[in-house]
C-alpha cells in the first residue's frame, strides 16, 4: 500500500530537521573558512563541499511545507515557515550546536563500538565514556534549550529555526 497523506510523517520529519540543521551550521563554516584556504587543491575540495551542501539544503527545504503542524494537520505552511528572515548571529549558539553534533555523534560511535567489541576490559572502557558522552549531551542540550537556541518541545518554532538557519546559509559568500 502506498502511502496517501499530504503531509510528511513526524518520524522523517525529525530527520530532515537534523540533516538540514547539520548541513546548513557545516556550509556556515565552510564559507567561513574558504577564503583563508591557501591550497589550490583543498580550496577546490572546499568549493565542491560548499556547492554540494548548498543543493541539498535547497532539495530538503523543498519538503518543509510538507511538514506536519502539531496543531494543524494540513495547510500551506510555506508561508509560515518562510516568513522572517531575522535570525540569531550568535557564536556561542553555532559553537554549541557544535558541541551539540559532536555529542551526538560520541553517542552513536561508542554505542556501535560496544556493540563490536568483544574484549570485556575495552566493553568497559567503551560503556564508562558513553555515558561520559550521554552526560555531555544532556549538558549542552540543556545549554542551547535554557537559552530558547533549541526548541526541542515547539515543533514548529523548531522547523522554522531550521529554514531560517538555512536561508542564511545559503545567503553568505
Amino acid at each position: 500500500m502506498t502511502p496517501t497523506h499530504s503531509h510528511l510523517a513526524w518520524h522523517e520529519t525529525l530527520e530532515l530537521h537534523e540533516l538540514v540543521a547539520s548541513q546548513s551550521n557545516a556550509l556556515m563554516k565552510l564559507k567561513k573558512a574558504y577564503p583563508e584556504i591557501k591550497d589550490p587543491v583543498l580550496k577546490t575540495h572546499y568549493k565542491h563541499m560548499i556547492h554540494s551542501l548548498t543543493q541539498n539544503i535547497m532539495e530538503l527545504l523543498q519538503f518543509y511545507p510538507l511538514t506536519p503542524d502539531a496543531n494543524r494537520e494540513e495547510d500551506d505552511r510555506m508561508g509560515e515557515i518562510m516568513q522572517g528572515d531575522e535570525i540569531r548571529d550568535d557564536a556561542s549558539a553555532m559553537a554549541a550546536g557544535d558541541l551539540l553534533g559532536l555529542a551526538k555523534s560520541s553517542v552513536k560511535n561508542y554505542a556501535t563500538a560496544i556493540t563490536e567489541t568483544a574484549t570485556p576490559s575495552l566493553r568497559k572502557v567503551f560503556k564508562k565514556q558513553l555515558n561520559g558522552a550521554i552526560d555531555n549531551h544532556a549538558r549542552i542540550f540543556n545549554y542551547l534549550y535554557e537559552r530558547d537556541l533549541y526548541p526541542a518541545y515547539d515543533f514548529n518554532q523548531l522547523l522554522q529555526n531550521d529554514v531560517k538557519t538555512a536561508k542564511k546559509a545559503l545567503s553568505q559568500l
